[in-house]
């Protein structure tokens, strides 16, 4: 047997160095993968994930032993090298909940920066054929999710505006109507959309508290909208106008009636609601006999574009009493 000569003859600085540094971290395709995916996902990282990448179950198994990567839910991991935060519980949430899963509610608000924080709960919505078991801090949701309500941001399948503002809304209970009024404000969604949001949902968790923030929000529009509307009349010095004018036992809110011309601020969920639409209906054609003309005005040209509003009133109201009966709306 030959002797052992480790131990003789003169030491090198490159055996120094190699007993000093540990195992390297290893470096390659594989690797530059992995971190590829801790990078793009805040750290975290799923079994599959890792595996695919071309670590081991060992491998997988021997970075969680050492605390190198902490468990977050069964299957999903942080690198340590990466801060414990929002986005990572996020991130992880979703990768947990499988495929299929949505961000939605508070949490798809914040991620799409309609809000400041995120919430305690993370919601998902996962597919109906799916029921993972609950898991501390994560709420899931079983539906089907039509594709319109739907989208991918940074990675991360979440709801649509619309849908993710009608749940945040729900989710905050008293604190909905004046996150929708502020929603609707800055315009992220159009009116139309959150009502379309609503219709595809319709059944489903929160929808009925949904529909009605919906209605309260469009009564506040309406409200806000006849008052700028006021406003807008006297700052251009328009006369012959009167608020709360009575036609045929009918009040109308704003009226020209030297030349019968109802101006009222367009309800968007009348038409979605069949007893109103009918009610709004019946006092068309009750005015429409009384030979009288009805103009609708929405609220978002309103706001957005007074000038042209005013232009479009002022247009009408020259036409005179001669002009055919009807209802007409002003940007709509």
């Amino acid at each position: 047997m030959e002797p052992d000569r480790r131990g003789s003859g003169p030491i090198r600085m490159s055996d120094i160095e190699a007993v000093s540094s540990g195992p390297a971290r290893s470096s390659g395709p594989a690797s530059e993968r992995l971190h590829a995916t801790l990078l793009r996902q805040a750290g975290v990282i799923t079994r599959e994930q890792a595996r695919a990448a071309g670590l081991s179950s060992d491998a997988v198994d021997r970075r969680l032993a050492t605390r190198r990567w902490h468990p977050v839910h069964p299957r999903v991991y942080r690198d340590g090298e990466f801060p414990a935060s929002d986005e990572a519980r996020v991130r992880a949430a979703v990768a947990w909940a499988g495929e299929g899963a949505v961000l939605g509610a508070l949490a798809a608000a914040w991620w799409q920066g309609l809000v400041a924080d995120p919430p305690a709960v993370i919601a998902v919505t996962v597919p109906r054929r799916r029921c993972p078991r609950p898991r501390p801090g994560v709420g899931v949701r079983r539906r089907e999710l039509d594709g319109a309500d739907t989208r991918f941001v940074r990675g991360v399948r979440v709801t649509a505006p619309a849908l993710t503002v009608l749940e945040a809304a729900v989710e905050l209970g008293g604190g909905g109507p004046g996150f929708l009024d502020r929603a609707l404000a800055r315009s992220p969604v159009p009116f139309d959309d959150l009502l379309a949001a609503h219709a595809r949902n319709l059944g489903a968790h929160g929808s009925a508290t949904a529909g009605r923030l919906l209605a309260g929000a469009a009564r506040r529009t309406v409200a806000t909208g006849r008052h700028r509307l006021c406003g807008l009349l006297r700052a251009a010095g328009v006369g012959g106008w009167a608020r709360d004018h009575t036609v045929a036992g009918l009040r109308l809110d704003l009226a020209f009636p030297a030349v019968r011309v109802a101006v009222g601020v367009r309800d968007r969920t009348i038409p979605s609601d069949p007893g109103r639409d009918a009610e709004a209906r019946w006092r068309r054609g009750v005015l429409h006999r009384q030979g009288w003309r009805v103009l609708l005005v929405d609220p978002g040209e309103l706001a957005a574009r007074p000038a042209a509003v005013l232009a479009a009133i002022l247009r009408v109201v020259s036409d005179g009493p001669t002009a055919p009966a009807g209802a007409t709306r002003v940007a709509s």
